[in-house]
């Protein structure tokens, strides 16, 4: 057998039909504790904006509230999308976090605006932001390591708390710039796979040894819905299914209720589509999954896995977290 990684969890905080902002967020930190309780690594939170179905806009007050009601799992963003921000604003908002919770905080970074162009300009974002990512990233990554005291800006709270810094992406830039920089490196292969084993190989070959960081480290993001019979893991995914193809069709909205018959929602396009985009994906019993995830990891050989399981019905998301204990591939905390 392969030596066993981590497992983390990534969450968006997903309002489900029928239900109120305050129920996701009770329902995000009752699944940051049945993570912690089982043994994950991580509880990730990531920042997406002007998404009814999706309440982690505020990503940093979240975290605060999940790590208020959590003892040692590690919390953080996967991701904060730069751009929309001021690389001392969140070295200063990651740092309170880091005093308020020492070492179990991640900061993750993505350079997309986490939402449509519109709402980006709302967000006071401009197009050519993006192009100054790089060095934004470099500037945060100071605030948060500096000791100089003649420096003119420093992070209060933030300086000298030293946040392992990720690199978040779907394509080969964040690959290259996480290698040039010596960070981790997290694909979000849940949704954009495509480009997956390239980046991979990219930052591998490419990585460079960095005070933070000595090898490389991927971690590999996967949709996950377990169940004692594999139809009703597929059953409860159909939420994911729906969303997505939602998404396609300019229609999102808050999470779907699961259906009997995802055939009768959507087109063969949409369904090649969305399958295409959902690829990466283990939906069904721990034994039936279990063979799955052996010939993924065989493959990618992360140093770690971190799964999503967007789906309504929160019953179904604490069952697939519970369930995961018996998954041998996976090293527990």
């Amino acid at each position: 057998m392969q030596k066993k990684i981590p497992i983390s969890l990534l969450d968006l905080v997903p309002v489900g039909e029928g239900q109120t902002i305050a129920t996701a967020i009770n329902q995000s930190v009752e699944l940051a504790q049945c993570a912690e309780n089982v043994g994950f690594k991580r509880f990730w939170l990531a920042e997406h904006h002007n998404m009814a179905g999706i309440a982690s806009a505020a990503t940093s007050l979240l975290l605060c509230h999940i790590g208020n009601h959590t003892q040692k799992i590690r919390i953080g963003a996967g991701g904060i999308m730069l751009p929309n921000h001021s690389p001392l604003v969140i070295a200063e908002q990651f740092g309170t976090l880091a005093t308020l919770f020492p070492d179990r905080i991640d900061l993750g970074l993505g350079r997309a605006p986490g939402s449509d162009m519109t709402t980006a300009t709302a967000l006071r974002r401009n197009q050519q932001k993006s192009d100054h990512f790089p060095s934004d990233v470099v500037e945060l990554q100071y605030y948060l390591n500096s000791d100089d005291d003649t420096d003119l800006v420093k992070a209060f709270p933030g300086r000298g708390t030293k946040i392992p810094l990720w690199m978040l992406g779907s394509s080969l830039f964040g690959a290259q710039l996480a290698a040039h920089l010596g960070l981790p490196y997290a694909f979000a292969s849940h949704f954009a796979p495509q480009m997956l084993k390239q980046a991979v190989e990219v930052y591998r070959q490419q990585f460079k040894p960095s005070k933070q960081l000595a090898e490389p480290y991927v971690s590999i993001a996967a949709n996950l819905v377990l169940s004692e019979t594999v139809e009703d893991a597929e059953y409860h995914f159909t939420s994911k299914q729906q969303a997505f193809t939602n998404l396609r069709r300019n229609q999102a909205g808050l999470t779907p209720k699961p259906i009997k018959d995802i055939e009768t929602f959507w087109s063969p396009v949409e369904k090649q589509s969305t399958s295409a985009a959902l690829s990466c994906s283990f939906i069904g019993t721990v034994d039936s999954v279990s063979p799955q995830i052996d010939a993924f990891l065989a493959e990618y050989q992360p140093e770690e896995l971190i799964v999503t399981c967007g789906i309504y019905d929160q019953a179904a998301r604490l069952k697939t977290l519970k369930l995961a204990k018996a998954l041998p591939q996976f090293q527990f905390m």
